[in-house]
C-alpha cells in the first residue's frame, strides 16, 4: 500500500474545480537547489551577518550556530508533517489541520505577513547591492529604487513564464554564489591559518550576553528563512512525501555548514577584532579584498547572483503560500488563481510583490514624515525589514512545533513516536522561546528594534480576532484546511 492511501479518511477532500499547479514538474535536485537558492547564502551572510556582529560582537558565529541548531530543529517538524500531509499551504495546513480553522487563518496571515514583510528586504536590497557595487568601483552614485524596480519586473516576469524555468535559474545562481563563497573562506583561513582558534563560540565574547544574542537570533534565523521552500513546492513536486522532507533536511545541513565556515573564516580574518568586525558595510567582503583584489570582486558578483536568485526563489514558493490559503478560502479566493496554461500563481505573486512594494514606500514615507531621511538606504531597510519579517515567522514556527505532536495523536497514532513527535519539537520549542523572551527585554533598548516584538504580538492578536469573525461567518473553512494533498 502507497504512503498516500494512509491519509486519515476523516480529512476532507479537495473539490474537483479546485485549481491546481503543475504537478509533477520539479524533482529532488530542482526543488532541493531552489530551497538553497532561496536561502541565498551570499545574499544573507553578506548583509545579515553584518547585523549579527552588531548586535552579538566577537562571538557571532556562536549566534549562527545556535539558529542552526533551531532550525534542524524546525527541519524534523517539516519533514515530519509533509510525510504524513504534503501540501503547499506548508505550516498553515499544519498548524490548521491541528487546531482547527481559526489557528489556520491566524497562521495564514502571519505566514504572510512575515514573508512579506522579509521579501520587501530583498526587493531593496537586490538594488541597493549593485548601488553599493557601481558606487565602490567606478564611484557612480544610482539610487538603489531604480535597480530595485527593474529586478523585481524581471523576476516577475521568470515567474509567470513557470515554475520550471525560474526554479532552475535560481538554482544556477546558486551554484555559482557557492562556490565562491567556498574558495573564499578557504582563502581566508590559509591566510590565517597561523592564529585560529575557538574564541569566536565562547559565549564570554558575546556582547551584552543573552541580550545581545537575542537582538541577533532573528537575523541569525534569517539566514535560513526559505529553508522550508521545498514544502511550499509540494504539490510540483514528484514523490513529495519522499523529497520534500529529504530536500529540508539537505538543504539544512549544507546550509548550516557554510554559514558557521563564513562566519568562522570573516571573524578570522578580521582576526578577533570586534571594533573592526563593525565598519565595513560587508566584512565577508572586506575580509575577501584583505586577500586579493579578484576575490573581492567575484565575491561582489556572487552577492548580486544571490540577491536575484532569492528573489526569484523566495517570490516563486512563499506566494505559494497565499495561493494556497486563497484557494482554500482562508484568504480572498481571486488569490487561489493559477494562470490557465502556465498553471503558475500569477495572482498570488503580484499581491506579495505588490504588497511588498507598498511596506516599502511606507517605510520611506514613515522616515521622511519622521524626520529620519538619512535613514533611507537599503541596509537599513534590510536589518529592519528582515528582523520585524522574522519574529513574525518565529511565532509560526513556534505553532508548528507545538502542533505536531498533537497532528500525529489525533491522525496518524499507530505512527507516534515520543522522540520524533515530543521530544524534538518541544526542544524546537525552547530553541526559538528563549531569544524571543529576551527580545522583550532589550539591554540596552535600540530602536526600532525594541519595540518590533510588540508590534508583532499587537498584528497576532489582531489576526486572531480576524479569524474569530471570519470563521463564525463561514463555519465550513475549518473542513477546507488541508484539503488538497499534494500527490492526490
Amino acid at each position: 500500500m502507497s504512503e498516500a492511501a494512509h491519509v486519515p479518511f476523516s480529512e476532507t477532500k479537495a473539490p474537483e474545480s479546485a485549481e491546481r499547479l503543475h504537478r509533477g514538474a520539479l524533482g529532488l535536485i530542482d526543488i532541493s537547489a531552489s530551497t538553497m537558492a532561496n536561502i541565498g547564502p551570499a545574499y544573507s551572510f553578506y548583509f545579515g551577518f553584518a547585523g549579527i556582529v552588531l548586535f552579538a560582537g566577537l562571538a557571532s558565529p556562536l549566534v549562527v550556530l545556535v539558529a542552526a541548531v533551531a532550525i534542524a530543529l524546525l527541519g524534523n517538524t517539516l519533514s515530519e508533517f509533509s510525510r504524513a500531509h504534503p501540501s503547499t499551504g506548508g505550516f498553515i495546513t499544519f498548524v490548521g489541520k491541528t487546531f482547527g480553522g481559526t489557528s489556520a487563518v491566524t497562521t495564514a496571515l502571519l505566514c504572510g505577513a512575515g514573508y512579506i514583510i522579509a521579501i520587501a528586504g530583498v526587493m531593496v536590497i537586490s538594488g541597493g547591492f549593485l548601488s553599493i557595487m557601481l558606487q565602490f568601483y567606478f564611484n557612480v552614485s544610482i539610487p538603489w529604487i531604480i535597480f530595485s524596480a527593474v529586478f523585481t519586473a524581471g523576476a516577475m516576469v521568470m515567474m509567470f513564464r513557470g515554475v520550471a524555468v525560474s526554479t532552475r535559474l535560481a538554482g544556477f545562481f546558486f551554484a555559482f554564489e557557492l562556490t565562491v563563497l567556498l574558495v573564499v573562506s578557504i582563502a581566508v583561513l590559509i591566510k590565517n591559518g597561523g592564529h585560529l582558534s575557538a574564541v569566536p563560540f565562547q559565549p564570554s565574547h558575546l556582547t551584552n550576553h543573552f541580550h545581545g544574542l537575542a537582538l541577533a537570533f532573528p537575523l541569525a534565523v534569517y539566514l535560513f528563512i526559505g529553508w522550508e521552500n521545498s514544502a511550499a513546492l509540494a504539490e510540483e513536486t514528484t514523490n513529495p512525501r519522499r523529497n520534500v522532507p529529504r530536500a529540508v533536511f539537505l538543504s539544512i545541513a549544507l546550509m548550516a555548514f557554510t554559514y558557521l565556515l563564513l562566519a568562522y573564516a570573516t571573524v578570522t580574518g578580521f582576526h578577533y577584532n570586534a571594533t573592526a568586525l563593525t565598519v565595513p558595510l560587508v566584512p565577508f567582503i572586506a575580509v575577501a579584498h584583505s586577500v586579493a583584489a579578484w576575490l573581492a570582486f567575484i565575491a561582489y558578483l556572487a552577492g548580486l547572483t544571490s540577491t536575484l536568485g532569492v528573489l526569484i526563489a523566495a517570490v516563486n514558493s512563499q506566494c505559494r503560500l497565499i495561493f494556497n490559503a486563497g484557494r482554500e478560502g482562508l484568504l480572498p479566493s481571486w488569490i487561489g488563481r493559477v494562470h490557465p496554461v502556465r498553471r503558475t500563481p500569477v495572482n498570488a505573486i503580484i499581491a506579495f510583490v505588490g504588497i511588498a512594494g507598498a511596506i516599502t514606500l511606507g517605510w520611506a514615507l514613515g522616515h521622511w514624515i519622521g524626520g529620519h531621511s538619512n535613514g533611507l538606504d537599503a541596509l537599513n531597510f534590510f536589518f529592519e525589514a528582515s528582523t520585524m519579517g522574522t519574529i513574525l515567522i518565529l511565532f509560526v514556527y513556534l505553532a508548528a512545533n507545538v502542533a505536531l505532536p498533537f497532528y500525529y495523536r489525533k491522525y496518524r497514532p499507530a505512527e507516534f513516536n515520543p522522540v520524533k513527535h515530543i521530544v524534538l519539537p518541544a526542544l524546537g520549542v525552547v530553541a526559538i522561546a528563549v531569544p524571543i523572551y529576551y527580545l522583550f527585554r532589550p539591554s540596552p533598548p535600540i530602536q526600532p528594534y525594541n519595540w518590533f516584538p510588540w508590534v508583532a504580538v499587537g498584528l497576532v492578536v489582531v489576526f486572531i480576532l480576524y479569524s474569530i469573525w471570519l470563521v463564525r461567518r463561514d463555519p465550513g473553512l475549518g473542513d477546507r484546511v488541508g484539503s488538497i494533498i499534494a500527490d492526490e
